[in-house]
Order: structure tokens, then sequence, then C-alpha cells
């Protein structure tokens, strides 16, 4: 067995390492930078080497870094753990090459699957059905144009070096192929470093199922069953279960047989996982689930599969690793239960999901009793910081109940029992999808959260009945501006509810033990406000509907699509900022004239910076 890991990663992920190598006697090393000098992996690991500034390019994905880190302090091996340098196969050859145990698979194969279009072929000769599509050489934006009308839209651009999401764009019409592409080639080129894309048919009513493999240096494959990631946002992941509801055992032995010949195929070593797209339109059925791509890593829900199986995936890594058989042949492993989980992000629903940076003042997960018998991996604590360097899910929360509906409740609860302040998170919206009728009927399409955005939404204020509660202990001694003191029980007070200005009403008498207090947190349904007494200062401004566009977090101007002086419609695209590995546009909040433009492209901005002004038309040329 390994003796001593350099964890080539952050976050979660590396503390989620961590964990497992600390109960089977292994030496950990974790690597770290400017940002993560006191994050929480730093503290976990028996050892740590700071390698670089906070940049990803300049730190984490430095593997030359990360390989003189290891052989410094003596470790052995390397672990990934998922994004950054995972997939990389000129990465793993160069940790094998330095006498160094590579905690994955073979470089050839992490080749022969990480270029989505090469995968795709291989799969084909594999005998493995594959989605129909273009799969070319040619990039030109004529020939892909051209290709698209050919498969007929919809039609989905991929990056062939793509994950995570980034570089996909689904496009509905001819005429927005263009503006789609070259969004979609941008992102890959920053993500990726390749800007090539292959084409697929959109899939009706798409499900996401995928098969955990597992394989050997002995020539042994297996599978641990599949996984329904299904429930999305923008191509992103945002619930996943395993088993996936509505498999039946026939299907579950085609679509299993078919990953472990893909794996098999490649020769594949370790952890990895064959990602399937199904037709749901009519259930789940053997002939219309597809290829799409493999994950040569430990996949992010990898917890979903080790809670219905008992079996903890890094532990094998570590063992294959090692040169050890697998722990389990096929025939000895089984379902037990289902698993549920969730991905909570530091990101704000009501701004369009913009990540959210800042200090976790306040970081308590699952407080009742539902969070109790959660699994919560986590790679923050209370104090930390959220950077904006990184991808901002700060957490994973997994259920595992004897049924779909006991996880699904239980998961539910605990995301609504937690509160985190002052970064804004998904939370709500999490309790909100897994409360929607079509998600509890297991009615599961990857363009459900599309469909349903309004309704899947985090209400904006807190019930009246928490407020009342929450102001009851905000009276102050001396009274409140606007308190009706003659009111024999009930009194009304204004408060600031997030700096908005409120009234509400309350009894009194509750708040005696509590009197005076600054400010409260009322935590409802996974969201939080802070409520406070009415103040003098007022509220800061910069809200869109004065016309001000401010930078909602720091990056990089990619697009400016408007002149000073240019009239503008309400939605109409200004600017494109390029932050935290994300696209971001910026529009119109209403009807009107540019009358400030500060961004040009290419330009560095910071949080809060104006970018642009819009007045109204009527107001032009008038005096503010």
């Amino acid at each position: 067995m390994i003796q001593s890991l350099l964890i080539a990663n952050r976050g979660e992920i590396a503390c989620r390492i961590i964990r497992t190598a600390r109960r089977l006697g292994i030496r950990t090393v974790a690597v770290y930078s400017d940002a993560d000098a006191n994050a929480l992996h730093v503290a976990q690991a028996d050892a740590a080497v700071h390698i670089g500034p906070s940049p990803v390019r300049e730190s984490y994905l430095v593997g030359e870094k990360i390989i003189t880190a290891a052989k410094e302090t003596g470790a052995q091996a390397i672990h990934p753990g998922y994004g950054f340098l995972s997939e990389n196969a000129q990465f793993a050859q160069a940790v094998i090459d330095a006498g160094l145990i590579w905690v994955g698979p073979n470089p050839s194969s992490i080749t022969a699957m990480g270029l989505k279009d090469a995968a795709k072929a291989l799969m084909q000769a594999a005998g493995v059905p594959t989605t129909p599509g273009y799969l070319g050489e040619d990039q030109a934006p004529e020939r892909l144009a051209y290709e698209a009308d050919t498969i007929g839209y919809p039609v989905l651009i991929k990056a062939v070096a793509g994950g995570g999401g980034k570089g996909m764009r689904k496009v509905d019409a001819a005429a927005d192929f263009a503006d789609a592409l070259a969004s979609c080639q941008r992102e890959a080129a920053s993500s990726f470093g390749n800007d090539h894309v292959l084409l697929e048919k959109w899939v009706t009513n798409p499900r996401h199922i995928e098969v955990q493999v597992f394989g050997d240096t002995h020539g042994n494959v297996v599978h641990l069953f599949e996984r329904d990631c299904s429930l999305q946002r923008r191509h992103q992941k945002v619930i996943e279960e395993a088993p996936a509801p509505g498999m039946d055992a026939v299907t579950r032995a085609v679509i299993c047989d078919a990953a472990v010949r893909a794996a098999k195929a490649v020769d594949y070593v370790g952890a990895g996982t064959i990602e399937f797209i199904a037709d749901g339109s009519e259930g789940l059925r053997a002939d219309r689930i597809w290829f799409m791509e493999m994950n040569t890593r430990l996949q992010v829900e990898h917890p979903v599969t080790e809670e219905i199986t008992g079996q903890d995936l890094v532990e094998w890594q570590l063992r294959v690793a090692s040169g050890e058989p697998l722990p389990l042949r096929q025939d000895e492993l089984y379902i037990d239960g289902w698993a549920m989980e969730a991905r909570l992000y530091a990101e704000d629903p009501a701004k369009g999901f913009l990540p959210s940076i800042g200090r976790l003042d306040t970081f308590e997960l699952g407080l009742g009793e539902a969070g109790e018998a959660c699994r919560i991996d986590t790679g923050v604590a209370e104090g930390a910081e959220i950077s904006p360097f990184y991808d901002p899910m700060i957490a994973k929360v997994i259920a595992h109940g004897e049924d779909r509906e006991e996880a699904r409740m239980m998961l539910a609860a605990a995301l609504d029992d937690t509160a985190i302040w002052p970064v804004r998170t998904n939370a709500g919206f999490l309790v909100k999808a897994l409360e929607h009728p079509a998600f509890v009927a297991a009615d599961l399409d990857t363009g459900l959260i599309g469909r349903e955005g309004d309704a899947l939404m985090p209400p904006h204020h807190p019930s009246d009945e928490a407020l009342a509660d929450a102001a009851s202990t905000l009276v102050p001694a001396g009274g409140l501006s606007g308190f009706r003191l003659n009111a024999p029980v009930r009194e009304e007070g204004a408060f600031l509810l997030d700096g908005e200005a409120i009234s509400i009403r309350f009894d009194p008498r509750t708040a005696t033990a509590r009197r005076g207090l600054n400010d409260v947190l009322i935590a409802e349904g996974g969201q939080v406000w802070r409520l406070t007494p009415w103040r003098v200062t007022g509220v800061a401004g910069g809200a869109a509907s004065d016309g001000a566009i401010l930078s909602p977090m720091p990056g990089r101007i990619i697009a400016v699509s408007v002149a000073a002086g240019e009239s503008v419609t309400k939605g109409q695209k200004l600017l494109t900022l390029e932050a935290m590995k994300m696209e971001h546009s910026l529009v119109a909040p209403f009807d009107g004239i540019v009358a400030e433009l500060n961004a040009s492209k290419g330009g560095q901005v910071s949080e809060g910076a104006l970018l642009a002004k819009i007045d109204h038309l009527d107001t032009k040329g008038k005096d503010a």
C-alpha cells in the first residue's frame, strides 16, 4: 500500500481524499496557492507545500511545481482529485517518468478518452451506441454551420476537450449558430486551451445517466451501477442520485455492460465514469441510450455511489494504484437503498447565479436532525474566505435513505436548515428544486430547471412569521423611529431587510430577553437574510434601476457590444464579463441611451466598478 500521498488539488476533494488516507494510515501532503494559505485542506494534511500565486495557471495547473513538491516531501504517489490536472495525460506521464505513482488511469487511456470526438469514434468501433453528430477535423465556421443544418436543429455544440458543463451551447435555430459557436470556442480555449468542437443532435427529453466503472492492473473491470445526473443548469449538474429512477433490471444490465465494454476498450485502470444520454420521452429504454463521453477520473458525485454500495471509491483508487486487485468482484456488488447529492454553491440565484465571494462569518450546514443524518463533504469552515479564483462549490450534502422519497426528504430538510452568511448560496434554490412536483415524481430531464426556472427561485423575503419573530428580538430599549408605543400588544417598527426598508408588526413581549440587538439573521428554506433596526445612514446605491451597470465581481471584459451614445432596448447585451471560468452577460435594465461607457475589451475590472450608465430616453440631455 502507498505510504505517502501528495494531493494535487484543493478544497472539498482534497479534504475528502485526506479523510480516507488518514483512515488507511497514509501520510498526506497538500499543495496550496496564496489564496489557500489558510484553507482547510492545508490544515488537515500532514504536510503542505506552497506552489505559487492564486491564479490556477500559476499554481494548481503547473505540473512541474507539484512533482517537485512531491519529491521534496518524500511522497510516493500523486492523487489529482477532479478538475485541474486530473485528466491531463502529459502530467500523468510526467508523474510516472519522475518515478512516482499516478493514482489514476494510464496516460494512454486519458488520451483515448480525452477528446470527445476521438472517444466517440473509438466507442463506435467497440460497438457502443453513440448519438448522431459531426466529429470532423474541419473546424471552419462555415463547415460547422453546414453540418449543423444537416443534423437538424436543435443541435448541441460541445468542446472536444470540455468538461464540467463548460464549452457547451444548445442552438435552436441557424440564425443563432454563429454567435453560439464563437462563445463556445472562447470559453473552451480559456478553460481547456483547445477551441475545437463537435456537434451532436439535441436529444428530446434528455436524461443524463452515467455508470461508475473501475479497473485494475490485473485485467479486471467492474461497474458500480448507475447515477442519474439529469437535474442540470447550463449543463452543470445540480442534484445527482443513485440509482436512476425508472431503471429496470434489463436496461441496467445493457447500459452497465456497455460501460464495462467501453472501459475495456481502452485498457482502463482506476475510477472512471461512462456518461450516456438517454431519450426519456418513453421512459428509460435500452435502445434509446447513447454514449456521450468518458470522464477519466473520480467524479464530483461519487458519494452517491459510495452510499448505495457501501464502498469507499478513494480507497479503491489507492489500492489499485498500489497494484492490488479490485476489492470486490462484480457479483459481490449490490445496491442498498437510495442516495441523493446536492451541490451547494457560493452563488446568488437572485442575481443570475453569479458567484458570491467573501468571508463565511456564519457557516452552519444541516442544523437539525436531518442534517445530522446527512453526509457533508466540504473544504471550508466558518471564517474561511470564498475567493474569486476557484470554482464556487463550497460543499456537497448527501442523503442516504431506504428509498428515493426518504432520501429526497432528508436532503431537503438538511438544506432547509442551512445558514450561511454573508456569502450567498443556492441552498434555497436546491430546496425548491427538491420540492418541485416534477422532481418529486421523478419526471426528469436536463431541461427541467430551464423550463421551471421562475418556479424554482427562492423567495425574496422570509415569511411574515419569521419576520415577526426576528423583529421581536430587535426592540431597542429606547424604541425605534416609527413605533407606535401606545399600542397595547402589537407593535410596528421600521427595519432594514438586507438593506431594503420594510415595516413589520410584531409582539414586543417576546423580546424581553434579547432586547436591543443590532441585527439578527433569519434562516428559512435555505435562505438567509439580515434584519436590522432602521438607521439614518440609509442604503448604498448602485441598483440597476438607476441605470448604473456595475461589475458584479472581479473579472475581465471580453466583449463590448455597444458604444457610448447608442440607443439600447431592455435586455440587450451591453458587455460580456469573464469571471471564475465563465462568461456573464450584462444587459440593459430598460430602454435608453448609453450615457457612459467605462469598459474596453480585455480590461480587468473590480467588483462594483461602474462599467456603463444607461439613461432613460426621456432624460437624455437633462441634468441628473
